[in-house]
């Protein structure tokens, strides 16, 4: 794992997103097409604005939604969906295929079905994502299933992670939170050619602690990527503030 400190998030933003962006564009000149997963959440704020003003070119690229709470309609303010098309979607010239996570769909099975049909006939290029106070990856809360192969499953929410949410002003109380989310799983994230993380925060200080320098283990499901052979972990001071080595 590639460990690399910036001076502020802003830097760390546009550092993800460049090196993001090559390798987009490494993929687009070898074979046209280009395959990529896009995280939402605050410690995305700046890489998104940074790769939304990158030279690429969209029409040739396919956007996969990570994850999404179940139940939630995509006009809430915190829906992921609502997020992305306002985010990158919207301000964009020229429009990628947008691969969305309906959490409001009717049947919950159905639709992760959908999903693991459609993304079974992509090989991701680029994974965007971040990691969780609780060391979450996408909704993958510990102890994480490391063993499943569906490309998507229906999760469970801790109460770590939705008090992130609830501290981060998505929702107004903890109740409001959804107790479910659809989330891609752990190893079809691992699929991914390339995976470029963005985590800024004193918040997120102790889970990059234990995500690059603790054992890999379910209790810290972004630990997993120490097994991947192309991270990139992009930190500011504050959230690289527990590592030792």
């Amino acid at each position: 794992m590639d460990v690399r400190v910036h001076l502020d998030k802003g830097v760390l933003g546009t550092a993800a997103a460049e090196e993001g962006a090559a390798g987009i564009r490494q993929a687009l000149a070898a074979s046209r097409t280009a395959n990529v997963i896009l995280a939402t959440g605050a410690s995305q704020f700046e890489m998104l604005d940074a790769l939304v003003g990158a030279d690429l070119d969209w029409a040739r690229i396919t956007v996969f939604h990570l994850d999404e709470y179940i139940g939630l309609p995509v006009m809430h303010g915190a829906s992921f969906r609502k997020y992305l098309r306002e985010r990158v979607m919207d301000r964009l010239r020229v429009k990628p295929a947008f691969i969305e996570v309906a959490g409001d769909a009717p049947d919950a099975g159905a639709e992760v079905a959908r999903l693991g049909n459609l993304i079974a006939r992509h090989a991701i290029d680029v994974c965007f994502a971040g990691i969780g106070e609780n060391g979450h990856l996408a909704f993958n809360d510990p102890p994480a299933d490391f063993e499943t192969e569906a490309p998507y499953l229906v999760v469970d929410l801790d109460e770590a992670c939705r008090r992130q949410q609830l501290g981060e002003g998505w929702f107004p109380d903890l109740d409001a939170v959804p107790r479910q989310a659809i989330s891609m799983g752990i190893r079809q994230i691992l699929k991914s050619r390339q995976i470029v993380l963005s985590v800024p925060d004193a918040r997120k200080a102790d889970a990059v602690a234990a995500t690059v320098e603790g054992p890999v283990t379910p209790l810290c499901p972004a630990s997993i990527l120490q097994r991947h052979p192309k991270v990139t972990l992009h930190l500011d001071p504050a959230s690289a503030s527990g590592l030792h080595r």
